[in-house]
């Protein structure tokens, strides 16, 4: 068990400094990769998953749109904050790499437009194969007579009454277009004269839109095309020159002056509100429509947008292939064969109800979702608000679904008298609408909200139940690297634990009264707690896992994470791997550690799986000569978690779950099949899987699906078992 934070210095004393190791100037830019174009990186990995021909015909189709709504927020918050710094004349963009604010939005352009080509060929070789599923995507010029009168029909009763095109003139102002939402651009003469119109699509219009003229192949229609096809009937009396479909991408990275907010749903509210007023950071034009397109109109769009000319995108093929999100769950039911197929979690019938109380006081519970049912973690809410032994439910929420079922517990418990306390994070990026909508219901019911803590997002997952049992208090404790989000449960791999064993729960309660009043920081007995601990924590375990390593020559890191970016934790990497430690990192996405440089990084190896479920969880394993540390967090190695956050790193007490959780990690890093491995140049290859084919996800999911299937026989066999007598009774009951 790890020593606590006190006394864990005392078990090894440091007997290094930095000097012992070579001069090497860790600092220079050379040693790093930029963080925004490591994302790129990783978005085109998604990218590479939709000509994967291991993943069904549909799952590719959904890893093209998994990749363009991805890029529409790195835009909205990474890309517009080096705009921010370029408008403001910063002169270094990001302080590991050393690139300038211009340097840098010309390298993300380069990136992004070559990722944007093999988008966009990828997606025209895959929508080719639609036919087979019984669909096409058509346009108007490809429809037969009866088509055409039946697009009319559609246009005329549906459509047409909707349109609002908008002049642009000396009287008629260049008007505001909203962020992400499509646009026409048309080019229109009278009488020797040229002039310009915008449409704006309404937004609440069908993307797609299905034409039943013929029985099969069912045509689809973009709306943006039959829009485009009847322009006659919106400009009567002029020439149609072009037109062509665009759309914008605005800023959303404001910061929120919290200092002195009498309400701060209100100031979320209207944060909200401001974002929509961005400033553009992308241009997209579907260069499909007409290759003689007047360039002079291109630049009459950049300047009213004041844009550059490497933000604007012509592109050859729809724009925004996010569509593609609801167009393929049309086809789900229909051809399951061209999708991934479907799996039952494995749930174990002690988890739920007032057995799942009775699990916990037996011992740690660890859960590996979405392997493993998320129904027990929502169980352990709703059964505590029902519980007449609950005394109180106290709960951080950074992201919760939409209809979620532990807001509805918690309301529920609250109306039955438990006290609930819940922090609700209203600076949740893109989540705030939703969150202050929840702050408010919550409130209603009767629950004491929290909104955070000034200037620092709370990001941590942690639930704690306090109950009255016979003559004692008993707290049982939920603590995860994800979301309670029961929507992404299912498509996340996160991990979590319940425990009732009084160190963990007196943290707990240590963390919430921390959070809920005014105290001064507590000193936990197991928990490592940002702003304040976890990158000291882990850079105390690196440090000391050199001192092994000079000592035993068993110096051994795994870590995985979803980011690595924070450069404190970098350099100590750097100089573990100088002494010899072996270090394992499994990053997901960006990372800026520069992995193989002789005499630098030679002994730190990088992978990114990606693949059918969203890796998550975060994990930090550290050998300390066979007596394993390891722990799960809230937390990537990202200097956002350390210092702008509110996380929690939590140890693993439990011998079998921490011996589960390095398998888990073993058999990650032995996957051939979804791995990509990083090279000192930045690029990502492919393991060898010539001899042994791994796919550590699908491995993870036959382990879940044998698990339950011998839970159900086992099931069966009690109950066939049983006399008839006791069945008799048992239906009676």
């Amino acid at each position: 068990m790890p020593a606590s934070n006190n006394s864990k210095k005392a078990v090894l004393k440091k007997s290094f400094t930095a000097t012992d190791f070579s001069n090497t100037n860790f600092s220079a830019a050379k040693y790093y990769f930029n963080r925004e174009l490591s994302w790129l990186d990783f978005n085109d990995r998604v990218l590479d998953q939709a000509s994967d021909p291991n993943n069904p015909y549909l799952e590719q189709l959904n890893f093209i749109a998994i990749a363009s709504s991805n890029l529409d927020e790195f835009f909205m918050v990474r890309v517009a904050g080096v705009y921010d710094q370029f408008n403001a004349n910063v002169e270094i963009a990001e302080n590991k790499t050393r690139m300038t604010p211009k340097e840098l939005l010309n390298a993300i352009a380069d990136k992004n437009h070559n990722n944007i080509t093999k988008q966009y060929d990828r997606y025209h070789q895959l929508v080719k194969a639609l036919p087979k599923y019984g669909v096409a995507l058509s346009q108007v010029a490809q429809l037969d007579e009866e088509e055409r009168l039946e697009a009319d029909r559609y246009f005329n009763d549906f459509v047409l009454p909707t349109l609002s095109p908008l002049g642009v003139d000396a009287y008629r102002p260049f008007p505001h277009l909203n962020n992400k939402a499509l646009n026409i651009f048309v080019s229109l003469s009278k009488e020797g004269e040229d002039h310009l119109a915008l449409i704006p699509v309404p937004a609440l219009l069908d993307r797609l839109i299905l034409l039943k003229a013929h029985q099969t192949p069912h045509r689809y229609l973009f709306i943006e095309d039959l829009i485009i096809s009847h322009l006659d009937k919106l400009f009567i009396g002029y020439s149609i020159n072009y037109a062509y479909p665009f759309r914008i991408t605005r800023s959303a990275d404001f910061d929120i002056i919290e200092d002195n907010a009498e309400d701060l749903l209100e100031l979320m509210e209207d944060y909200v509100k401001q974002r929509r007023n961005g400033f553009a950071v992308r241009l997209e034009l579907d260069s499909s429509y007409d290759a003689d397109y007047q360039e002079d109109h291109i630049d009459f769009l950049k300047d009213r947008l004041n844009m550059k000319k490497r933000d604007i995108y012509p592109i050859n093929g729809p724009l925004d292939l996010t569509f593609l999100f609801d167009f393929i769950e049309t086809l789900r039911d229909q051809h399951p064969e061209a999708s991934y197929p479907p799996f039952t979690p494995y749930l174990n019938p002690d988890h739920q109800g007032q057995s799942l109380f009775e699990a916990i006081r037996k011992k740690d519970l660890f859960f590996n979702h979405p392997y493993d049912s998320f129904d027990p973690i929502v169980n352990l809410v709703q059964e505590a608000a029902e519980d007449e032994e609950t005394i109180s439910i106290k709960q951080t929420l950074y992201r919760v679904s939409k209809h979620s079922p532990i807001i509805a517990a918690l309301k529920k418990a609250a109306e039955n008298g438990k006290e609930v306390t819940v922090l609700v994070e209203l600076k949740a990026r893109f989540d705030e609408e939703n969150n202050v909508y929840w702050a408010r219901e919550l409130e209603d019911a009767g629950c004491h909200v929290l909104y955070g803590v000034s200037e620092l997002k709370t990001h941590s997952k942690i639930t704690l139940i306090i109950r009255k049992e016979a003559d004692r208090i008993r707290r049982y404790v939920h603590l995860g690297t994800g979301n309670y989000n029961d929507k992404t449960a299912k498509i996340y791999t996160d991990m979590g634990i319940m425990s009732a064993k009084d160190e963990l729960t007196q943290d707990a309660s240590n963390f919430f009264n921390f959070l809920s009043g005014y105290s001064e920081r507590p000193q936990y007995k197991h928990l490592h707690v940002s702003p304040f601990e976890i990158r000291d924590s882990l850079q105390d375990y690196i440090e000391d896992e050199i001192k092994f390593q000079q000592e035993y020559g068993n110096g051994q890191i795994i870590a995985k994470m979803n980011s690595l970016t924070d450069k404190q934790l970098i350099k100590t990497l750097y100089e573990a791997s100088q002494a010899g430690v072996q270090i394992d990192l499994i990053i997901r996405g960006i990372c800026c550690l520069k992995p193989g440089v002789p005499g630098v990084s030679e002994n730190i190896r990088v992978r990114s799986i990606v693949g059918r479920f969203l890796e998550h969880s975060r994990v930090y394993f550290f050998n300390r000569n066979g007596h394993h540390h390891l722990f799960l967090s809230s937390a990537d190695m990202m200097t956002r978690n350390m210092i702008k956050r509110v996380e929690i790193e939590f140890p693993i007490l439990d011998k079998e779950i921490e011996d589960t959780i390095i398998e888990i990690l073993k058999l990650q890093l032995s996957d051939t099949l979804k791995a990509r491995i990083l090279q000192t140049d930045g690029t990502y290859v492919r393991p060898d899987a010539s001899e042994i084919q791994v796919n550590a996800q699908e491995i993870q999911l036959a382990q879940a699906q044998k698990a339950q299937e011998t839970q159900v026989k086992e099931v069966m066999q009690v109950k066939e078992n049983k006399s008839w007598f006791e069945r008799i009774l048992q239906r009676f009951r």
